[in-house]
């Protein structure tokens, strides 16, 4: 057996804990985990470690959290010593500097939550299911100075259920990326890794998400509608306007029946609402601004909707 790789891991979010757990426990050297700085967070502002330092200390591995990298020149001095082969990089939150990119023979790798070219950007996990992907995965590829654009290293598919929400596709992407980089690794230091260019032509992108992405616009079809329900949760999550007030929509599906777009339709206990070519959908679980979360049925006798009532304004 080769010695094992010298490595250094850059990653802040959950989504990066499975890669560094893996590396650790299939015996990859890591020298020093980089995450994001501790901050602030909740209404009690209370200062919070990102996931990745959690599982740091928790696998007692040293840690350096620097406010900022491309200048840092004591940060530079570290890692330079550290002579890493290979530096990972997994939902850090920064761009990687060209020093960076230059420092490990082997090169700056990274995870993406999608099939690059496909969905290159912060939220790959949440548009791939917004668009209605019935297939995504994860790429491992070498970092360069665009935008998602390296050269892919190695590729793993995965099916997106009818009923994924980002919240239960994200955990499984992660856990099969981490294997993914277990495997990239291994091939790197074997020599049996060919790597190829991005088809840049077939490229789409995954922007971070913005609080208007949420606003349901029901001139869309039904489909639409539900996949980026789907894809956007929790946030920025479904909203529209009921008489003025935000109303979340937190649950609904697919009705079939005709009705005018956001125009409301009131049956007994349940609530539909007309959406984009002839389609529409049953609102299942609603809030309404400043209020709990409530069923259709409890939101009809609170605010007592009629039929013809349109939501967006």
């Amino acid at each position: 057996m080769p010695p094992s790789l010298n490595l250094v891991f850059c990653g802040t979010p959950q989504f990066a804990v499975p890669t560094l757990e893996s590396l650790v426990e299939t015996g990859f050297k890591i020298q020093l985990v980089v995450t994001q700085p501790d901050r602030p967070k909740g209404r009690g502002l209370e200062t919070v470690s990102s996931p990745v330092k959690q599982s740091a200390l928790n696998l007692k591995l040293p840690i350096a959290q620097p406010a900022s990298i491309k200048n840092n020149a004591d940060f530079r001095a570290q890692l330079t010593t550290l002579k890493p082969d290979a530096i990972i990089v997994v939902g850090y939150g920064r761009i990687i500097p060209q020093w960076m990119l230059d420092l490990p023979p082997l090169g700056n790798i990274n995870l993406h939550a999608s099939l690059l070219p496909k969905y290159r950007g912060a939220a790959p996990i949440q548009w791939a299911i917004a668009q209605g992907e019935p297939i995504t995965g994860a790429t491992t590829m070498r970092i360069d100075a665009g935008l998602d654009t390296g050269d892919i290293l190695l590729q793993q598919e995965t099916p997106i259920a009818p009923a994924d929400t980002s919240e239960s596709l994200a955990p499984k992407l992660a856990t099969l990326g981490a294997d993914l980089m277990v495997t990239t690794l291994r091939g790197l230091q074997a020599g049996t890794i060919n790597s190829r260019q991005q088809d840049h032509a077939q490229a789409t992108l995954a922007p971070i998400l913005k609080k208007e992405d949420g606003l349901i616009d029901f001139s869309r079809p039904v489909n639409e509608i539900l996949n980026r329900m789907r894809g956007f949760q929790p946030w920025p999550g479904a909203y529209t306007k009921f008489r003025g007030k935000n109303l979340q929509v937190w649950k609904a599906e697919r009705f079939d029946r005709a009705l005018p777009p956001s125009e409301l339709k009131v049956e007994g206990d349940c609530l539909f609402v007309g959406c984009g070519e002839g389609t529409a959908i049953e609102l299942l679980g609603l809030q309404l601004e400043g209020k709990k979360r409530s069923s259709a049925s409890d939101f009809l006798r609170g605010y007592r909707p009629h039929s013809g009532e349109k939501l967006g304004a």
